[in-house]
């Protein structure tokens, strides 16, 4: 039933959001992590996405574009790149409007910035990060076999842990008190449910949308990893350790989905 499915693809992302509480826990105790550790676990949740992207969203997505147009090849590379390029360009808009501050370095972007405190800029840019995996997750669902969409939840999830650490400590190395920054780490992963619900609602409704969504969900994430993870990880002259860390969370994503998919 079209409930069940909604239900599932809600719950995991929800879960997948919430794997930044069980991160950002050693807050509690940690006093701060490197600037090389934090470019580590960046470039691991770029991994992940880009894996994600390609081999649980926009490969299915050519798949189901196919099956929906007689196998017609042509019809499928138009319709998720089409895709692909709007959920790139949704991202860009959002970010180019919604004031935030980015995840390691700090300037600020957007419009209005000066009336939003430093840490509301920083929740809006983790929440930028976080709500095109929501959908990732809730999109993949819709696939015809919904084991890709565990094997996504799980591999978002498993981003999200180092993510939630990052997020914690950082709050609290620049003052802010260890309960509320564990707080806020928790309040990140919030939106990524809100992105599954919305993703396999609209995947619900018609299956002639399952190719856009996939391709919009693996559109917004590539971006997301070119525009803003990737760029901070290369900030410090440390592009070689991130770089290897993006390949180990691509091999790990990759991984997933071909044993889980």
């Amino acid at each position: 039933m079209a409930s069940d499915l909604i239900a599932a693809g809600t719950l995991a992302s929800f879960l997948a959001g919430q794997a930044t509480t069980l991160g950002a826990l050693p807050v509690f105790f940690l006093k701060g992590i490197s600037q090389r550790t934090q470019n580590i676990f960046l470039g691991f949740a770029a991994g992940i996405m880009l894996a994600a992207s390609f081999f649980s969203l926009i490969i299915p997505g050519l798949n189901a574009a196919g099956d929906l147009h007689g196998g017609n090849k042509t019809v499928a590379a138009l319709i998720v790149g089409s895709a692909i390029l709007l959920g790139a360009g949704t991202l860009h808009l959002l970010n180019r409007v919604a004031p935030h501050e980015h995840f390691i370095s700090g300037p600020m972007s957007g419009a209005e910035k000066s009336k939003l405190s430093r840490i509301w800029l920083f929740v809006i840019a983790i929440s930028l990060h976080n709500f095109p995996e929501g959908l990732a997750v809730g999109v993949s669902f819709g696939s015809p076999d919904h084991t890709a969409g565990y094997a996504t939840a799980f591999g978002i999830g498993l981003q999200n842990i180092p993510e939630g650490l990052a997020v914690a400590v950082s709050l609290a190395a620049v003052g802010y008190g260890r309960l509320f920054s564990f707080f806020i780490a928790v309040l990140t992963g919030l939106i990524e449910p809100v992105g599954g619900f919305l993703g396999i609602s609209a995947i619900s409704l018609s299956s002639e949308l399952l190719p856009w969504g996939l391709g919009f969900a693996g559109g917004a994430m590539i971006w997301v990893v070119s525009s803003e993870i990737i760029p901070e990880t290369h900030r410090d002259h440390q592009e070689g350790t991130a770089t290897f860390a993006l390949m180990v969370g691509l091999a790990v994503m990759m991984s997933l989905d071909w044993i889980f998919g």
